[in-house]
């Protein structure tokens, strides 16, 4: 039997990815989840006095002599299917652990689906003046910690260690549960999390993700109490037939989706935001990661589309502090929690990267993982590398005692004549036009399909050659490789430009060129589609030009002013072939994964309408150059 959310979802045309994720877990359970588990459920009370919907999944061999570890995952897309006599299908992060067995517990958070509370987007983290100030005071830390304790004297047959693991949202879930954790707390893994919403998922480097306009009445407040039901349904936004592409563009300016999303909280907050102001800074966990105590398995995908930014920063920032165990990175050629499901063939868009590659991670480093901290010495002497990463180029495993690598730095200039050279040659420029009316799509599928996403699964690495005629988009590219190139970690990009408008966003595409007579691969998902030229993009980022040089102070550009942006592209492990070329396209729309600039400064870009958008001329200096970091 099929519970009513996922009946919804089956039935429901057009959802955010984040939520067509959950169909495959919230049907009833096949016949080993109740055979080898059974379900129980609970209303845990926090501090506050607010109870927490819990579901609890006991080992049915769990007894004095025979005691297993907690591993919790806190969701805010709800802990179904609800009903004691309701299963999962599948049950913990992997098929390997769940016949191991372990105590699984899901749990609603505040404000979500059965549980009592108010719900908040990325809860701030509570200052240790806040927690003195008031005992009863509650964030995602103290949540995770009341529940731990709970769960350690009420549910019978545990070992006294607990763990932590989510993916995307719940990957914010487990980071926050480990800030100020409760000793038993042994492990987590937040995988593809959630570090900083002006940095993912809503935002880039200010620019907002238009895309997430159809998740916000998912991830609004909830109208009533405690719910089993979606009850966001009535408020979902109906696209009608239109294509992506189009959808967006006839909605015109930002301003327009308040017919859509009048009454939307988090809507409303992200207006009354537009700049990197406190309502953001607190959102972000980065800061409080200074005293993390259980082990931290940090996961991604290098073609996340969602939270790429996430891991890679909560790594960093956890590696430079003195932690009491090391933590760990592992990144695989996934789009947003692509290891979470083994499919045979690794495929991202049309490019093949191995088989079985998430039953690896499951079996050779989640699992290891957990049971070295949950059920074995766990004394940090794992045998498992500290850093795993896959090379996207040369499609390999490579394993690094530290991330970033330490990286010779080559620099390329991006020469007026469309070269990608060495050294500057003279203060010329090249030009477009950029007009809002005509702006630059983010990938092809977005012309062609619905509105639900489904282009956003595979542009991070989609063959660039849809919009290589289009005049709006400056390309540069390096002579045919004669020896391959290692890129490992942040690429900088210092571009010196000008403009006839006051604000500008500036995009920049770092590709991959195969050769003329590249052959395709055994499993190409889209027969009409040929490897040999394609120009696969590794790895794009946007700037929203005001924000060159504070995010949360913003500044109009000096019309036909030479002007210094910057921005740092998120990491990367990609080896340019022997063969191959390097190329860079630079322009100044994505659309609609990025709204329009309308090129003219506004002070709230959420409030510009539609007769603030105008074509802007811009130009890109000769001086302008890319750093790219070189592994040997």
């Amino acid at each position: 039997m099929i519970t009513l959310f996922p009946s919804f979802l089956l039935k429901t045309r057009r959802l955010p990815v984040w939520i067509l994720w959950l169909i495959p877990f919230l049907t009833s359970g096949a016949d080993t989840v109740p055979d080898k588990y059974r379900k129980v459920e609970y209303r845990i009370p926090m501090r506050d006095g607010v109870l927490l919907y819990t579901a609890v999944y006991i080992p049915r061999d769990a007894s004095p002599d025979k005691r297993y570890p907690i591993l919790m995952q806190r969701t805010c897309f709800g802990a179904a299917p609800y009903g004691p006599d309701q299963y999962k299908k599948s049950i913990g992060p992997s098929p390997r652990m769940q016949a191991e067995g372990y105590l699984f517990v899901y749990q609603d958070v505040r404000g979500r689906w059965a549980s009592e509370g108010n719900w908040t987007n990325m809860t701030p983290v509570l200052s240790e003046q806040e927690r003195q100030k008031n005992p009863k005071a509650i964030d995602e830390s103290t949540d995770t910690y009341d529940t731990i304790e709970w769960l350690l004297r009420h549910v019978g047959h545990h070992n006294g260690r607990v763990g932590l693991w989510g993916i995307s949202y719940a990957g914010f879930y487990a980071m926050a549960g480990s800030i100020n954790a409760h000793p038993a707390l042994k492990a987590i893994s937040p995988q593809a999390p959630i570090a900083d919403f002006f940095r993912e998922d809503i935002h880039h480097n200010g620019a907002f993700t238009q895309l997430t306009l159809l998740a916000y009445p998912v991830f609004d407040d909830r109208r009533s109490g405690p719910t089993t039901k979606p009850w966001f349904l009535p408020h979902m936004i109906d696209t009608g037939n239109s294509t992506e592409f189009d959808w967006h563009k006839r909605l015109g300016a930002l301003s327009n989706a308040g017919k859509y999303l009048a009454g939307n909280t988090f809507w409303q907050q992200t207006i009354a935001h537009p700049d990197y102001d406190s309502f953001w800074q607190r959102r972000s966990v980065l800061s409080q990661l200074h005293a993390v105590q259980p082990a931290v398995l940090i996961v991604g995908g290098w073609f996340d589309a969602e939270d790429l930014y996430g891991p890679l920063s909560m790594y960093k920032t956890l590696a430079t502090h003195r932690q009491r165990f090391r933590p760990m990175l592992w990144m695989g050629p996934f789009g947003h929690r692509g290891w979470a499901e083994e499919t045979g063939h690794t495929l991202h868009n049309d490019l093949y990267f191995g088989d079985s590659l998430a039953t690896a991670f499951q079996e050779k480093i989640e699992a290891p993982f957990f049971y070295h901290y949950l059920k074995g010495a766990g004394d940090g002497k794992t045998g498992l590398p500290a850093v795993t990463l896959f090379d996207t180029g040369t499609k390999t495993w490579r394993t690094l005692t530290d991330w970033p690598a330490p990286a010779a730095k080559k620099r390329l200039f991006l020469d007026h004549s469309g070269a990608l050279n060495p050294a500057q040659n003279g203060s010329q420029y090249r030009e477009f036009t950029s007009d809002p009316a005509d702006p630059v799509p983010y990938a092809a599928a977005s012309l062609t399909s619905e509105p639900d996403f489904s282009a956003l699964f595979g542009y991070m690495s989609a063959d660039q050659r849809f919009v290589s005629s289009r005049k709006d988009v400056l390309t540069y590219q390096t002579d045919v490789l004669p020896e391959s190139m290692t890129v490992g970690g942040e690429i900088t990009v210092r571009l010196n430009v000008s403009t006839t408008g006051t604000d500008a966003d500036w995009v920049l595409k770092v590709i991959d060129v195969y050769p003329d007579d590249e052959p395709n691969h055994p499993y190409m998902p889209d027969k009409s589609v040929n490897l040999a030229g394609y120009r696969q993009l590794v790895r794009g980022e946007v700037i929203r030009g005001r924000y060159r040089n504070s995010f949360e102070k913003p500044e109009p550009f000096t019309p036909g002013e030479e002007t210094v942006v910057t921005l740092q592209l998120p990491d990367v492990l990609h080896t340019f072939r022997k063969g191959h070329r390097l190329m860079i396209q630079v322009q100044s729309s994505w659309f609609p994964l990025i709204d329009r600039n309308p090129q003219t400064f506004v002070p709230n870009m959420y409030k510009a309408v539609d007769s603030d958008f105008r074509a802007a001329r811009h130009r890109v200096y000769s001086n302008s150059y890319i750093d790219f970091p070189l592994l040997p």
